[in-house]
């Protein structure tokens, strides 16, 4: 709620002040900005997805619907998944735990909420890569197509940041490949027989 009520969709208070600020100083040097940005799924039922098709392994759909936003040029699955590849495995592995009453869990989510290619039940977190806009407000070298000379690059009306707004799309393409992802797992003619479907699946799961 709170990143609904920002003009830059951050929570942090004091973030926000500091994204406007850059923001701001980049539109008066005539530049533009970059930046990431977190999308977060919670309250996912473990096993959406896949461990045998590269193709319908959960982060391979979410990463195809995200990298298709235009000028992201990074994705991760989990909160620093690119740090993690720089530490050991014993360092990274969610460890396993069970406590009667309670199942099966874990103290941590390195995964990201997401393992074999499926969903384990943790919040599913993503984070994106944005480039910076290449409209500058004051533009950098190009080259005519037609003369073959040099010259500055056209410049068209363009935001200074688009980051805020490739979140919410994000956000939505996310929600697309997780409502496909469970009518595959628990779809079936009609809603009450996708909730039956999908409580007794959860019934099954309690009882493991």
């Amino acid at each position: 709620k709170k990143a609904e009520r920002s003009s830059v969709r951050c929570p942090d208070k004091k973030a926000e002040k500091e994204m406007v600020r850059s923001i701001d100083r980049a539109k008066k040097q005539g530049n533009s900005l970059g930046g990431v940005f977190e999308v977060f799924a919670i309250g996912l039922p473990s096993g959406l997805g896949s461990h045998i098709q590269w193709d319908t392994r959960l982060e391979s759909r979410i990463s195809q619907a995200v990298m298709g936003i235009q000028a992201i040029k990074g994705i991760e699955i989990g909160c620093s998944a690119f740090e993690m590849a720089r530490k050991p495995g014993s360092e990274v592995m969610d460890e396993i735990f069970f406590k009667k009453g309670t199942g099966f869990y874990r103290k941590t989510n390195h995964a990201g909420g997401i393992e074999g290619g499926m969903s384990n039940g943790m919040p599913l977190i993503i984070r994106a890569a944005m480039k910076p806009i290449p409209t500058q407000g004051k533009p950098l070298k190009s080259v005519d197509i037609r003369t073959k000379k040099l010259r500055q690059a056209a410049y068209e009306r363009s935001d200074i940041c688009a980051v805020p707004a490739a979140a919410v799309i994000a956000e939505a393409m996310v929600a697309l490949v997780l409502a496909d992802s469970f009518l595959e797992k628990f779809g079936g003619d009609s809603m009450k027989e996708v909730a039956r479907n999908y409580k007794g699946y959860v019934k099954q799961i309690k009882e493991f």
